[in-house]
């Protein structure tokens, strides 16, 4: 009988060989008492594995500007992909962001890429020779999909017909995975930890937590080791690592990006389902990757996938609209955000505002705190049946967060799950009506194009103290299409304690959690992000006007 011991040891061993030809001595990386090691590559201290090329690769974030680069000649795929590789194995050594590594794989594919090129002088599809990577939960071809348990180790995908439908798109589409990256056990969590691979840890501060649950990919995109990165999203586990991690990402409404081909914990909990959203380094890939699936017909090979089309003329519409009516939602009347947050949203409705746009106060306490709950025992509606059997399948140990989810109560009876249900849309229909009604607070009369809000209630943390996740799931709750982006940084000279805030006495329990996390000193230089809300199935309209709102706050 092998334990589950044994098999962590056995898969990490296999990872660190198929790592070992790009792998940097011991001698050549920070101690590992270091904490910021986010300007490592900048400082030279890959100059021994990566080429001046490499780096020139590496340091375009725009993906159509590195597929045109190939299409035009001045990169091959294999330099490309080579570049990636080299990059992803010394930021995994940084940060533990990996989990399956399929670099042979992906170096034989940009060959037939580049045998291609030189045949027929043209690219395959959009993303040439484009790497990209993806949390651990999609399946790929050759490697297991283990959602952070040691038990569904070591059964890899066996049958192509079996590979995400994303994959499928970006292979048409020329793109070449490279590897997959880490998640927390059960995939049920805002941070990024599991037995099986371990904790990976934020660039910027390594005593940190990359955010969850797609935070491998937070890491990596951070470090600008992968361009390209795909998550998905139950509560905002797109969102959050890249909160922590100062970059770009989309949760899209259900069914908009195909799902099929993504295990998934509690699969067949669908009432607040999962999605699949990318994350990227700039705003314009986080469209460009966007608008390529949808464009590629996702709905004919997931039958879960709503048909439609990219909608290029709302698009359009919201790019050129003169003036928005932004609803800024300072508070969500459950937990208080930390300082750096709150003067960054204030910053940004001030020269919003001052470039001409409509500002009002969105408050809507009480549909916040009565939903968040409800979500939660959809989470927990089999009692934890669906994550225990999966734990204990191997006997590995229940990660904290793991073990105090699942013991939350026994199963729920399925009169009390429809009810949930009822609650649930009762709440929708609300908060819905309380949008329409919004206009009673504008000067035209018309309600607010969409919601300007704090993406988490604080940056980056310590590792295993993230508790407060309402300013991401309620969206999931509702089903809207929100985005971060990256706004500010922490300054401890401005983001100290003011007499005010040192006064603060915190609301519930959630709240007494979060408000002593804030330190200005620890935190100082870390991301600050805000989110923007667009409504239901509105990807392009939210898209669009995240791209205005930065060009007014970049300005």
């Amino acid at each position: 009988m092998v334990t589950w011991q044994e098999v962590v040891a056995q898969k990490r061993a296999d990872r660190a060989k198929l790592l070992e030809p790009y792998t940097l001595p011991e001698s050549a990386l920070p101690p590992k008492d270091e904490l910021y090691v986010y300007d490592f590559f900048d400082k030279g201290g890959a100059d021994g594995l990566l080429s001046a090329k490499d780096k020139e690769i590496t340091a375009i974030d725009d993906i159509d500007t590195l597929a045109a680069k190939i299409r035009e000649g001045t990169y091959s795929a294999t330099e490309v992909v080579s570049a990636y590789i080299k990059r992803a194995t010394v930021a995994h050594q940084l940060t533990n962001a990996l989990s399956e590594v399929v670099f042979e794989q992906a170096l034989a594919r940009a060959k037939e890429l580049d045998d291609y090129y030189a045949k027929e002088g043209k690219t395959v599809g959009k993303y040439h020779g484009v790497p990209l990577t993806l949390k651990d939960q999609f399946n790929v071809y050759g490697v297991d999909t283990t959602l952070g348990y040691v038990g569904r180790a070591n059964n890899p995908v066996t049958d192509k017909s079996k590979e995400a439908v994303l994959v499928t798109i970006f292979e048409k589409e020329g793109a070449v995975v490279i590897a997959k990256t880490n998640l927390p056990q059960s995939i049920m969590w805002c941070e990024c930890e599991n037995p099986l691979w371990g904790c990976t840890v934020n660039p910027r501060r390594r005593d940190f937590t990359s955010g969850g649950s797609t935070g491998g990919e937070g890491a990596l995109l951070a470090l600008k080791a992968s361009i390209m990165g795909w998550g998905t999203d139950l509560g905002g586990s797109v969102r959050i690592p890249q909160v922590f991690n100062g970059g770009y990402g989309l949760r899209p409404s259900a069914w908009r990006i195909p799902y099929e081909g993504v295990p998934v914990t509690i699969d067949g909990q669908e009432h607040v389902p999962s999605v699949i959203g990318p994350m990227t380094r700039n705003l314009d890939s986080l469209i460009s990757i966007t608008k390529a699936v949808i464009e590629n017909e996702p709905w004919t090979l997931d039958p879960k996938c709503i048909p439609i089309p990219w909608r290029q003329e709302i698009f359009d519409k919201h790019l050129s609209q003169k003036k928005f009516i932004i609803g800024v939602m300072k508070d969500d009347g459950v937990v208080r955000v930390h300082p750096p947050i709150e003067r960054t949203l204030r910053e940004a409705a001030e020269k919003l505002k001052a470039a001409g746009h409509e500002i009002v106060e969105w408050s809507a306490p009480d549909l916040h705190q009565d939903l968040v709950p409800i979500l939660n025992k959809f989470y927990i509606a089999d009692g934890g049946e669906d994550v225990k059997s999966d734990v204990n399948k191997m006997g590995e140990p229940f990660m904290p967060y793991v073990e105090a989810m699942v013991n939350r109560g026994p199963p729920i009876s399925i009169p009390e799950y429809w009810h949930n249900m009822v609650l649930k849309r009762e709440l929708q229909k609300k908060y819905l009506d309380k949008w329409n009604a919004s206009g009673k607070l504008t000067s035209t009369g018309e309600p607010i194009d969409f919601i300007l809000a704090p993406g988490c209630p604080h940056t980056a943390v310590p590792c295993r103290t993230t508790n407060w996740v309402g300013y991401t799931r309620v969206w999931n709750g509702l089903d809207y299409s929100a985005a971060v982006f990256p706004v500010s940084k922490v300054d401890k000279e401005i983001d100290s304690l003011n007499e005010e805030q040192k006064a603060y006495i915190p609301r519930n329990d959630w709240d007494r959690t979060n408000w002593p996390l804030y330190d200005p000193e620890t935190m100082d230089g870390l991301p600050v992000n805000l989110q923007i809300v667009a409504g239901r199935l509105a990807e392009e309209k939210l898209l669009a006007v995240v791209k205005r709102v930065e060009e007014v706050l970049k300005a």
